[in-house]
């Protein structure tokens, strides 16, 4: 199944109770950035249905928030998440799912940055999860 995520998602209204990144107007809407669930860790885990795309007609499946994070995340695409935490997610009711989701990638190849920028979001956070995980 193949869905919409990355900046796109992160534009969309989503069932989670977190405000996104809301500069819909400057985003082209004509080709948004999509995957597909088989090629992912996390399969369908914060996919959508049903959603409504600026300029599209129909209804699309669409990546929730934290989702669409987290696919930039895997992407090594630090930039768009950046100021995730505070300005896209907003509530700590989400970090352990956060976390969990994140820590499925501690053998990705690109490990090292994933660490670094969830230091600079979450800060000790991350890291007494990190070690209360044994990661």
């Amino acid at each position: 199944m193949t869905y919409i995520t990355g900046i796109h998602a992160l534009n969309l209204n989503c069932s989670l109770d977190t405000p996104g990144d809301w500069h819909q107007s400057a985003i082209q809407w004509h080709t948004p950035k999509t995957k597909n669930i088989n090629d992912s860790i996390w399969l369908d885990y914060g996919i959508e249905t049903n959603s409504h795309i600026p300029e599209n007609p129909g209804t699309y499946y669409t990546a929730n928030h934290i989702r669409a994070c987290l696919d930039l995340i895997y992407d090594g695409n630090f930039v768009i998440p950046q100021g995730m935490r505070k300005n896209f997610i907003v509530y700590d009711k989400y970090d352990n799912e956060i976390f969990e989701k994140v820590a499925m990638l501690k053998n990705h190849i690109n490990w090292e940055n994933i660490d670094k920028f969830m230091c600079s979001e979450w800060y000790m956070k991350w890291v007494r999860f990190k070690k209360a995980n044994g990661i």
